[in-house]
């Protein structure tokens, strides 16, 4: 059987090994993502702002080990003799930041709906900013998917008189992010260990503070306690590190697809936690959902075998 130059034998079993290693990868970021709620629960002693410190502070040692073991050092110490991606890595440092902050509120204050509705907005978003930013072009299907998400905003703001702070917050945010990180072609593991870098001193002093005026938590609450605070290193870091393994052996079809699984464990959480859902607020799910599922089905009709190879990951 002939072979189109650049495409790889569907039955090729390197490849396919590749693809489930890559899916199996997908799978586990987009799970711990998903219930990461569970987490700022379980820690919801800690109030908010040392949380965020807490988090960025142990992401450090935790993320700087994982660089070491991919042999990533010197894409690492590059990025601090280029000063275009130092600046763009300082900005989305503190973009990512205040994501992370919102995240948190919306957890505490029992709004794990919004959350949710925020990464269900957020690919929509992206297709958005494209036309906006980077005069990209939408397809029929891409345009009904981001009418219908519109509306279902403007729904829950106009019906259930309520404007969704947080969901927006969330999703603006991680917009934002995204367009920053894209102007900097530097692996996501060490682009997340420089922000983290770049935050952790405004995060030390921070915790230095609130031990000198006897208000921290940590080291002054149980030892599951602590072990949590701790633990918050890792649980930002890996998610993102199976998340860097699956885009370099899935397609992007299949990734597109498969972010919506974190969004969709946040809302049953929010329903098993006991969070009451209006009208409005399931009419808003539910247009957004068909939104999603417009834009899934767009990105899937897409494919062809062998559009895009997996990659081995770095």
């Amino acid at each position: 059987m002939k072979q189109t130059l650049g495409q790889t034998p569907q039955n090729d079993p390197s490849t396919d090994q590749l693809a489930q290693q890559g899916l199996l990868a997908a799978i586990l970021a987009y799970l711990m993502w998903g219930f990461l709620p569970l987490y700022f629960q379980w820690m919801a002693e800690v109030p908010a702002l040392e949380m965020l410190a807490s988090r960025v502070i142990w992401s450090v040692p935790f993320g700087f080990l994982i660089v070491m073991f991919r042999r990533q050092l010197g894409e690492l110490f590059s990025i601090f003799s280029t000063p275009r991606h130092f600046a763009f890595l300082t900005l989305s440092g503190g973009v990512i930041a205040m994501n992370w902050l919102i995240y948190i509120l919306a957890v505490q204050d029992q709004q794990m709906l919004q959350a949710s509705l925020g990464y269900y907005i957020n690919p929509l978003m992206y297709v958005v900013v494209g036309v906006w930013v980077f005069g990209e072009k939408l397809n029929r299907p891409q345009w009904i998917a981001v009418v219908l998400a519109a509306i279902g905003v403007l729904t829950l703001v106009i019906n259930g008189a309520q404007i969704p702070w947080y969901a927006l917050g969330l999703a603006v945010s991680f917009t934002i992010y995204g367009v920053v990180r894209k102007q900097v072609a530097v692996g996501a593991m060490p682009g997340l260990l420089v922000e983290t870098l770049l935050l952790a001193p405004f995060a030390l002093i921070y915790m230095v503070w609130l031990a000198s005026t006897g208000q921290m938590i940590f080291l002054h609450t149980s030892v599951s306690q602590n072990l949590g605070l701790i633990l918050g290193g890792p649980f930002t870091v890996l998610p993102l590190l199976f998340f860097s393994i699956a885009a370099r052996r899935l397609r992007l079809s299949a990734i597109g697809f498969l972010q919506f699984m974190a969004p969709t464990i946040q809302f049953a959480l929010a329903l098993y936690s006991g969070e009451s859902l209006s009208r409005e607020a399931l009419l808003c799910f539910v247009l957004i959902w068909l939104g999603v599922v417009v834009f899934a089905w767009d990105a899937l009709r897409k494919w062809r075998p062998g559009r895009q190879v997996p990659q081995k990951v770095r």
